[in-house]
């Protein structure tokens, strides 16, 4: 399948970077979005990546980036490096991004569509209905679902054999992981054109042979932030010490406060919100295993902190200051 125009629907944080990557790799790239006062905060998380991607340039070309933790494959492969060129890209990518409030207009004749909008399964559930009649019969719809399965979604869709799952990591220009995942429905041709189009967009595809919630990465992070937000919210430590015994026991690069921050506190509440809801759904063993975190304590503590503007490094405060 030839991939020309991409839409993403939403403009957070992911798509936002998302809009940015195709648009750097050469593709028709249009976001759509809910409201006016959405393009007010989704031009600033777009010159945010663009800066973004300008200082990653600026790192490779160092000495430093001779290393491989310092190199971005999403912007460059090694041997193929400019950096004029790839700097370039990054204007033309920058100027090319269209903004857009009317749905139709901004899915007609697209290629592909990323569903993008907030974690809530009855907000992709609206989000859906409203989608599917304005789509092309050619159009294959993916999810960047966190969490939630695409089976939930597919009969809202219009097109189940051309649904399903497509994961980004938040840094996609660094973090290059393209999580692809089918549901019951999918075709195997959708399944294929889609890890095409992870390839295209300079991304490594990963098949996800089962459904599962949290796909490959979310599966181990998402326990990991819980287990750090577990340790706050009952007292245990504060965050600061929290992240530092993660950074200096594991040598990692960030602990799950610094994470939750960059993932931003409102995706960050409602995935706690999800996870509140299941433990009565599941097995014996697996609800010994959820229960003893205190979900009520993080819900609290993360929508008191929205309230108070703190969504995290986006808006320059969450749990630390930016």
């Amino acid at each position: 399948m030839v991939f020309k125009k991409v839409v993403i629907a939403g403009g957070g944080v992911l798509g936002s970077q998302i809009a940015f990557q195709a648009a750097y790799c050469g593709l028709d790239v249009t976001v759509w979005l809910r409201s006016e006062g959405s393009v007010g905060r989704t031009l600033p998380k777009i010159e945010q990546t663009k800066k973004a991607y300008e200082d990653a340039i600026e790192l490779m070309a160092s000495p430093a980036g001779k290393e491989d933790a310092n190199w971005s494959f999403g912007i460059a492969d090694r041997e193929s490096f400019d950096k004029e060129k790839c700097l370039a890209n990054v204007q033309r990518a920058h100027g090319t991004i269209k903004l857009e409030l009317d749905m139709a207009k901004a899915v007609a004749d697209a290629d592909i569509v990323i569903e993008s909008v907030v974690e809530n399964a009855a907000e992709k559930i609206v989000f859906y209905k409203t989608l599917a009649p304005l789509l092309s019969p050619k159009t294959i719809l993916v999810t960047n679902s966190s969490t939630l399965l695409p089976s939930t979604f597919a009969k809202y869709t219009g097109r189940p054999d051309k649904f399903l799952s497509l994961h980004f990591a938040n840094a996609i220009w660094k973090n290059i992981t393209a999580e692809i995942m089918a549901q019951g429905e999918t075709s195997q041709e959708s399944f294929l054109n889609v890890m095409e189009f992870a390839s295209l967009i300079r991304m490594m595809p990963l098949p996800v042979n089962k459904e599962k919630s949290g796909y490959l990465l979310n599966s181990m992070l998402v326990p990991f932030l819980l287990s750090g937000l577990d340790l706050y919210v009952n007292g245990v430590s504060d965050p600061e010490s929290i992240d530092k015994a993660w950074v200096y026991g594991t040598g990692s690069p960030r602990g799950p406060f610094r994470i939750l921050d960059v993932v931003g506190l409102k995706t960050a509440y409602n995935i706690v919100m999800e996870y509140q809801k299941v433990p009565g759904l599941l097995s014996p063993l697996l609800k010994k295993m959820l229960m003893p975190y205190n979900f009520k304590g993080m819900a609290k503590v993360l929508k008191d902190m929205m309230d108070q503007g703190k969504l995290g490094k986006a808006s320059g405060e969450g749990f630390y200051k930016y």
